[in-house]
């Protein structure tokens, strides 16, 4: 595994818990840190999440972690040892939106087949 990679899961667990257990916004709730992805200079990460809920309630929790991007940030420089902490980018992760599209079209396909 390359350095970029290793840092990139690393800081998948740490903004996790970060998110999970310091952050004391209800909106962020429901979110899941699906994964992350750094910069091969290391200098921005896009950290993608999941969010249980409806549109607005995306919209919202993003919002939140947007503005907590700040402090998730100081809190990594805390606990990693990196020359420089990335800036971080939240993202959200439609893989499992798609993929339900999907199922949804083969199975639409398969019944009028």
């Amino acid at each position: 595994m390359h350095r970029p990679e290793r840092i990139a899961e690393t800081l998948r667990e740490e903004i996790a818990q970060i998110v999970g257990y310091e952050l004391e916004d209800p909106q962020l709730a429901m979110i899941t840190v699906t994964e992350v992805r750094v910069a091969d200079d290391l200098r921005d990460a896009s950290v993608y999440v999941t969010v249980e809920g409806d549109e607005r309630e995306h919209e919202l929790a993003l919002r939140a972690l947007r503005h907590a991007a700040p402090y998730v940030r100081r809190q990594l420089g805390f606990a990693l040892n990196l020359r420089h902490t990335p800036a971080l980018h939240f993202v959200r992760d439609t893989v499992e939106e798609e993929a339900e599209r999907v199922d949804a079209l083969l199975e639409k396909i398969g019944k009028e087949g």
